[in-house]
């Protein structure tokens, strides 16, 4: 991050006084820590109460009519700014073809409100991991681990995508919980922390719990215990 020393370009056969290495020097001094290139984010909004371009430099982008600003996400949360991720999902597309294969075949029209949330030969499938094609479960690291957890509602779900991430795997969480959802091993953990842990069984498998700890145990206001969370980078 540095230019080297006279000294150093001695060693290596260049001579710092020559003009045209002063002028190399001066021109990648100026380089030194400038964006290497610029990249759009796919799906990424930003939120704001006045004009961005009154806010932030904005520049036109590739596509006709659209801007993007020049700030990365980082320099738009320092100054306050709310960005939003609003990302294209396929499965829901279909999920949507689906119903009308449905409505064209069978003469209903269901619609997810309509879909039950704890339809037991579900919940024996996903146990058997015959997820192919479901959203969220499909791989194989989730795959692997449907039969040792084997979900029952959709909570269970909800746990068993969160765990199978590097921060819970290499935390050592995974196998703790699943020995206390086994039966193997005590549920514990302090009374007072209880609306945090109890539906984890004592592990922590949330950044949300994190926060919720630092704010109960340790009188961290919400605003603190989120720079916690942010400052848990490897989480």
């Amino acid at each position: 991050d540095t230019l080297p020393s006279a000294e150093r370009l001695r060693e290596y056969g260049f001579d710092a006084e020559t003009p045209i290495l002063k002028r190399v020097l001066t021109l990648t001094g100026e380089l030194i820590g400038f964006p290497r290139h610029l990249s759009q984010h796919p799906g990424g909004f930003v939120i704001s109460e006045h004009p961005l371009d009154t806010l932030v430099p904005v520049e036109n982008a590739a596509m006709a009519e659209r801007t993007i600003i020049q700030w990365d996400k980082d320099d738009l949360d320092l100054v306050g700014l709310l960005k939003v991720d609003i990302l294209a999902l396929g499965m829901l597309s279909a999920l949507r073809r689906t119903f009308d294969l449905v409505h064209l075949h069978r003469g209903k029209r269901w619609t997810l409100a309509d879909m039950s949330g704890d339809d037991p030969e579900t919940y024996e499938m996903i146990s058997r991991a015959d997820t192919i094609g479901v959203f969220q479960i499909e791989s194989r690291a989730q795959m692997a681990m449907l039969p040792r957890l084997r979900p029952e509602k959709f909570y269970d779900l909800v746990i068993e995508v969160a765990i199978v991430r590097p921060g819970p795997i290499q935390g050592d969480m995974v196998h703790p919980y699943l020995r206390r959802r086994n039966g193997e091993e005590a549920v514990t953990y302090p009374l007072k922390l209880k609306s945090v842990f109890e539906r984890t069984l004592g592990v922590p498998l949330f950044q949300e719990q994190v926060m919720e700890v630092a704010i109960i145990a340790a009188d961290y206001t919400p605003g603190e215990a989120d720079q916690l969370r942010r400052a848990m980078a490897a989480w």
